[in-house]
């Protein structure tokens, strides 16, 4: 099983730049990530909508195949629980100042870490730079 954080989510629906690279990931295993992801996947989407990005029937059909594949089991979705947000809150305590971690971000980091994942994929440079915080690697495969 392999993570994948909300930015390459989206990418297995929508062509951003990289989304074969992604693809082809999520191809060689099944796909878990923070049960988080499925809010952040939708308010991604509905931001390309607000920005004109797509029209409103990409946006219902986004949704639509969204809700059919998470019926569908097609993620591992991981709920997050007090020893993760111990983690978080943890990791946050000894975090140097000069490093940037969104909420979101270190979520789905203590979600991976707790899990018991060594990698979490992402394109977040942020993301990506703070997961040794966590005791896992992040990589881009973008």
């Amino acid at each position: 099983m392999i993570y994948f954080d909300t930015s390459y989510l989206v990418r297995l629906y929508y062509q951003d730049p990289g989304a074969d690279q992604v693809r082809a990931l999520a191809a060689t295993d099944h796909v878990a990530c923070a049960a988080l992801g499925q809010t952040e996947m939708m308010a991604a989407f509905h931001r390309k909508l607000r920005e004109g990005v797509i029209k409103p029937a990409a946006y219902a059909a986004l949704a639509k195949q969204v809700e059919v594949h998470i019926k569908a089991g097609a993620f591992h979705w991981l709920v997050q629980d007090g020893e993760i947000l111990s983690r978080v809150r943890q990791v946050y305590r000894n975090l140097p100042a000069s490093v940037f971690l969104r909420g979101a971000d270190a979520t789905h980091l203590g979600t991976a870490a707790e899990a018991g994942f060594h990698i979490v994929y992402s394109n977040d440079a942020h993301l990506l730079a703070a997961a040794r915080h966590f005791g896992i690697e992040g990589k881009n495969v973008i």
